[in-house]
């Protein structure tokens, strides 16, 4: 669970509660690690995301010790409830993760489900994956207040530069031979 001011304190909690009990939340991370895995890319709630998120850059750390590990092919076994995909753990994921440290997956907030609960949503996707970008919009920066007021700045400066008096001309002012 992420720490935040109101979570600082957490009373025996150690994770979120996600389903019935704990069996329930297991199974439920289990699955969604093997749709990540399957898919590359889910779409699901923000909380269940965020909270699978670990497991799943913790498998993608495992496989890349090998399918000769023993404890790599455990929490494979464990962790991906569709067999057939463990080929493709060790042979496509682990491969494409082989020069990275850390930080395997993209969490990305999507807009709240308007028509049924308002769910706070959102896509997690391993990197590299073959599918096109999600795009994410950015604010047209050069239409903030703080931006428009430096460009006419700079707008300023380069209008006074460009007036200013040459060099040479400006030291025969300075003698007193010009007006």
């Amino acid at each position: 669970m992420r720490l935040s001011l109101a979570a600082a304190i957490s009373h025996g909690r150690v994770h979120r509660r996600l389903g019935l009990g704990p069996r329930s939340r297991l199974d439920m991370l289990r699955n969604l690690v093997t749709a990540l895995v399957r898919h590359e890319r889910i779409e699901t709630y923000w909380s269940r995301a965020d909270e699978m998120r670990f497991y799943a850059e913790r498998l993608i750390d495992y496989a890349k010790r090998g399918d000769t590990d023993e404890k790599a092919m455990r929490m494979a076994d464990f962790w991906l409830t569709e067999k057939d995909l463990i080929h493709k753990l060790f042979k496509l994921l682990a491969p494409r993760f082989q020069s990275h440290s850390g930080n395997y997956t993209r969490l990305l907030q999507i807009p709240n489900r308007e028509n049924l609960d308002r769910a706070k949503m959102a896509v997690i996707e391993y990197k590299g994956n073959p599918f096109p970008p999600l795009i994410v919009l950015h604010r047209a920066n050069e239409k903030t207040l703080l931006n428009q007021l430096l460009k006419g700045y700079r707008e300023d400066i380069l209008k006074t530069r460009a007036t200013q008096v040459p060099e040479g001309a400006a030291a025969s002012l300075h003698s007193g031979t010009a007006v």
